[in-house]
Order: structure tokens, then C-alpha cells, then sequence
């Protein structure tokens, strides 16, 4: 990438004179959160059901890495994966950024194209049985390589570009949520989202471990979904004008949400135009995967997407 084209990706992710550099989260990558919620809470439970404890998630986590390593996946490489049984997919994707590897999440691209794309011929198939083929690998690993803010933690094809998204864009659009919606710790959440999608990540991986919640389907006192829950989630940012306080803008180049009802996220800002939306902050993306379509969509300090 050019130093100007990066000059502008950067721009567009500082707001007034804070720049991403200046904000600390209180992890430095995804891989940092589950361990630190260990250390600090390691026998509390964080899926109800399951009856999965902060120690027990990091456990399956570390043999997910020990595994991925087995079957030649390195740091820094792409790994594609599909739908697992609860909660295995949440526990490969932590084990992935653990290894200090990124996930790819296909949507509805056709294999050999996200392949062709993402530059990856590493997959973890939908028939893959997570428990059988970790349960012989320690939970103990010591990582080669560990993962930076900075670095690629997510890249979606769920915008046909493709999507890429950093370990900060994710901590920060969580930190983010979990202040505009006061999410406190041990609350009972449920997230039904479409396993795959960035808002899944954001909201069903990340944002209840972050806020040490519990996951619980049957008696939740938050739930987070597409329609008829306490927060709603909707990508028609056109109308934002008629959101309500629980509904949440979804913009995908900003990670997932962009506002809490009209209200912006913590360190974004939008701007509604005639025919596009202009967005700037933290939680602004790495860039698409296609630099000549970045070259165009950021500039004036900010990220033009057109409706």
C-alpha cells in the first residue's frame, strides 16, 4: 500500500485531534482479552448452558492453537471458516487470533473465489468436529508470534470488496458499544446473529467475554438480534434520523455499530449526505481488500460510502 493511500486510511480513523494511537484499549489484541479475563476471573462462568468457565474457554482456545499449528497453519496467515456447533466457531476464531493468525469469513462468495482472494488455501470445513480433533493437544501454548493492534484480525466478504478489520477496529467498536449501552458485568445476554458475519464477531464473540457477561439463551436479560429485542441491530443508516435509543446502526466499514440509536459511537462520527454516508474514527477499517477502491472511497479526512 502507498504511503499517501495510508496517510488517508489514517486520517479518516483519527477524530478531532484523537488518533487511534492515543486511545488505549484495555487489551492489546483479541488474544490478550480471553487470557486477561482469565487471570481475572477464571472460574466465573461465561456460557451458561455449556457451563463454560473463562479457564475452560481459554483451555479449549489453546488446544484450537495447538491443533492449527499441527495442520500447518502459521502467524500472519488467512484462515477461512465456516459454521461450527455452538460454541465451537467462537472457540476457533479466538484459537486463530490466538495463534496470531487471521479469520476469514466468506458470506456468500463461492469458495474458490475467497480463496482466490483472500490468498489462503487454509479452510476449517463446517464438518469439521472442533472438540474431536483438539481434545488430544495441550492447553498449554506458547505463541510464536503475538498479535499486534494493528494487525488483520478479520477479513468479511460480507461487502463483495471484501472487509478488512484490525484487532483494534474490534476492541475499540466493542468498547464502544458496551459504553453507549451500559453493559455491566454478569449480565445474562443472548445474541441470535447469523454465525460468519462481522456483527457476529462484534457482538456475539467479543462483546460478552469484553464485558465479562454471561451467554444464556434461556434466561437472558439483554438480548441483541435483528428485530423484536432490547437492541436492535439495522443497516438502513439512510434513516437514522428514525432510529430508536435501542436501535443500533450496522456499517460494516466501521467495524459493525456506528451509533446507539442517533447518537455516535464512542470515537465515531458520521455524517448523513444526499447520497452517501461519510464516516470517520477508531472503529474505521483497515481498508477493502482492493486498494484501488480505497484510493477512491477515502478522502477529506474520512470514508465516503455511497448508499
Amino acid at each position: 500500500m502507498e504511503t499517501s493511500l495510508k496517510n488517508k486510511i489514517y486520517n479518516a480513523q483519527c477524530i478531532g485531534n484523537v488518533e487511534p494511537i492515543e486511545y488505549m484499549t484495555p487489551y492489546p489484541s483479541m488474544r490478550s482479552l480471553i487470557e486477561g479475563q482469565t487471570i481475572k476471573f477464571s472460574n466465573q462462568i461465561i456460557m451458561d448452558k455449556e457451563r463454560i468457565t473463562n479457564q475452560g474457554f481459554l483451555s479449549y482456545v489453546q488446544q484450537t492453537s495447538n491443533w492449527l499449528e499441527s495442520i500447518g497453519i502459521e502467524p500472519k496467515q488467512r484462515v477461512i471458516i465456516q459454521k461450527l456447533t455452538y460454541p465451537q466457531t467462537e472457540i476457533l476464531l479466538y484459537g486463530i487470533w490466538n495463534l496470531g493468525a487471521s479469520a476469514v469469513l466468506p458470506s456468500d462468495l463461492s469458495m474458490d473465489e475467497v480463496k482466490k482472494r483472500s490468498g489462503t488455501r487454509h479452510m476449517i470445513s463446517s464438518k469439521t468436529d472442533l472438540f474431536t480433533e483438539i481434545v488430544s493437544y495441550s492447553d498449554k501454548f506458547e505463541p510464536r508470534y503475538k498479535p499486534l493492534l494493528n494487525d488483520e484480525a478479520i477479513l468479511s466478504f460480507e461487502k463483495e470488496p471484501g472487509v478488512r478489520l484490525s484487532h483494534y477496529n474490534l476492541l475499540v467498536n466493542v468498547n464502544g458499544i458496551q459504553k453507549g449501552i451500559g453493559l455491566k458485568s454478569r449480565t445474562r445476554i443472548h445474541c441470535d446473529l447469523l454465525v460468519g458475519s462481522a456483527c457476529w464477531v462484534v457482538f456475539q464473540v467479543i462483546l460478552p467475554i469484553y464485558c465479562g457477561c454471561i451467554c444464556d439463551d434461556r434466561k437472558p436479560e439483554v438480548t441483541i438480534g435483528l428485530s423484536g429485542n432490547d437492541y436492535n441491530l439495522r443497516k438502513d443508516v439512510m434513516n437514522i434520523k428514525k432510529f430508536s435509543n435501542n436501535d443500533i446502526a450496522i456499517c460494516m466499514e466501521n467495524t459493525a455499530a456506528l451509533s446507539i440509536g442517533k447518537t455516535p459511537l464512542h470515537l465515531s462520527d458520521y455524517e448523513i449526505r444526499k447520497d452517501d454516508l461519510k464516516i470517520r474514527g477508531h472503529s474505521v477499517m483497515m481498508g477493502y481488500l482492493d486498494d484501488s477502491i480505497n484510493d477512491t472511497s477515502f478522502h477529506n479526512d474520512g470514508l465516503i460510502i455511497p448508499f
